[in-house]
C-alpha cells in the first residue's frame, strides 16, 4: 500500500516516523514551502522535512494545492493512501484522489473542538479531558465520518504544550491503528452528526486579543487562559510604571489561589523578591515564568533580581 503523507510541524513528525518505523511505503511527503525565520530570515525547513530528508523520503513542497503540475505529480505517484497530520485546507481534487481515501489527525474528540487550535482552546476552556480522531476527509472542515478516537486527560496544572506532547504520542498511535484497520478493511465509519447530543466548543485560529488577559475576570478563568497559551502564544498583561510608561509581560505560569474575598484590583503585590501577585475576581494569580518584551524567558524570582517594584506600578486591563 502506497502512502502520501501531509504534514508540517513537530506535531505531524511522530505519526511519520511511526509508519517509517512499522515498514509502510511513504511514496512521499508533502509538506509547507521553507520559510523565513529569525533575524537573518533565512529559510527554514519545516520539522516534517527534516524528518523525512534524514530518512530519504520524497518530498514536495508545492506553494498552491491546486497548481496542475503539482497535482499530477500527485497522481502520478499513485499513492493508494494520503494521510493527513497538521497540514492545511485541502482542496477536493487532491483528497479524492486515492482509492482508499485521505484521513486526518485531529487533536480532540470530534465533533468537540473542530478547528486551527483545538489544544489551546480545550485547556483555555477549562477542560478535563480531550484525545485524538481519526477521519475521512469531506469538503466541509472537520466534519468527515470518524474511523477511531482515542480519550486523553489533561491534568489540572498542565500547559498547551505539555498537551500538545502527550496528544503527539497518543495521535500516532492511532494512526497506526487506522492505517492497519484500512489495510485490512475493518473498520466502521461514524457520521459526526450520529455524535452530536451536547453543544459543540468550536476551536478557531488564536489571536492576539485571546492572548491578553482581563483581570476583571475570575481566577480560574484567567488560570486556564495563560495553561492553554503557554508556551506559546502566551497570554499578557500590560504594566503601567509610575512614569506613565506600559510594559508589555507574558505570562508561562502561574499558580492560582481561591479566594472568595479577592476582587480585582490594579495594584500588584510584590516583594521585590519571590513573588509577583495580581488580584482577580475569586482570588490571585502568584506568577512563576514570565517574559518582559525584549528579555528573555525568567522565572520569577531571576525576574525581580533585575527589575525592582516600586510599588507603583499598575495593570492596565
Amino acid at each position: 500500500m502506497k502512502i502520501i503523507f501531509l504534514g508540517t510541524p513537530e506535531f505531524a513528525v511522530a505519526s511519520l516516523q511511526v509508519l517509517i518505523e512499522n515498514k509502510y511505503d511513504v511514496v512521499a511527503v508533502v509538506t509547507a514551502p521553507d520559510q523565513p525565520a529569525g533575524r537573518g530570515l533565512q529559510l527554514k525547513q519545516s520539522a516534517v522535512k527534516e524528518f523525512a530528508l534524514k530518512h530519504h523520503l520524497k518530498v514536495i513542497q508545492p506553494v498552491k494545492l491546486s497548481d496542475p503540475d503539482f497535482l499530477a505529480e500527485v497522481k502520478q505517484l499513485n499513492a493508494g493512501l494520503q494521510i493527513v497530520v497538521a497540514f492545511r485546507m485541502m482542496p477536493q481534487v487532491l483528497w479524492s484522489m486515492p482509492v482508499l481515501g485521505t484521513f486526518n489527525l485531529h487533536a480532540s474528540l470530534l465533533p468537540q473542538y473542530r478547528g486551527a487550535a483545538p489544544i489551546n482552546r480545550a485547556v483555555m476552556n477549562g477542560e478535563t479531558e480531550t484525545g485524538v480522531t481519526t477521519f475521512f476527509l469531506q469538503q466541509a472542515i472537520d466534519t468527515g465520518n470518524i474511523l477511531f478516537a482515542e480519550k486523553v486527560r489533561i491534568g489540572e496544572d498542565e500547559t498547551a504544550g505539555q498537551l500538545h506532547d502527550k496528544l503527539k504520542e497518543a495521535g500516532a498511535a492511532l494512526v497506526l491503528k487506522t492505517v492497519k484497520a484500512i489495510e485490512t478493511k475493518n473498520y466502521t465509519e461514524v457520521p459526526q452528526n450520529d455524535l452530536v447530543n451536547v453543544e459543540l466548543n468550536a476551536a478557531p485560529k488564536i489571536f492576539k486579543d485571546d492572548c491578553k488577559l482581563n483581570f476583571s475576570k475570575s481566577v480560574f478563568e484567567l488560570y486556564n487562559q495563560i495553561r492553554g497559551l503557554s508556551p506559546y502564544p502566551a497570554a499578557f498583561f500590560n504594566l503601567k510604571t509610575q512614569g506613565g510608561k506600559q510594559e508589555a509581560i507574558k505570562i508561562f505560569r502561574a499558580d492560582s489561589v481561591a479566594d472568595a474575598n479577592v476582587v480585582f484590583k490594579k495594584e500588584v503585590w510584590c516583594d521585590d523578591k519571590t513573588f509577583l501577585k495580581i488580584q482577580c475576581n475569586g482570588g490571585y494569580l502568584n506568577v512563576k515564568e514570565l517574559q518582559m518584551a525584549g528579555k528573555k524567558r525568567m522565572l520569577i524570582d531571576e525576574f525581580l533580581r533585575g527589575y525592582k517594584m516600586n510599588g507603583s506600578e499598575i495593570v492596565v486591563s
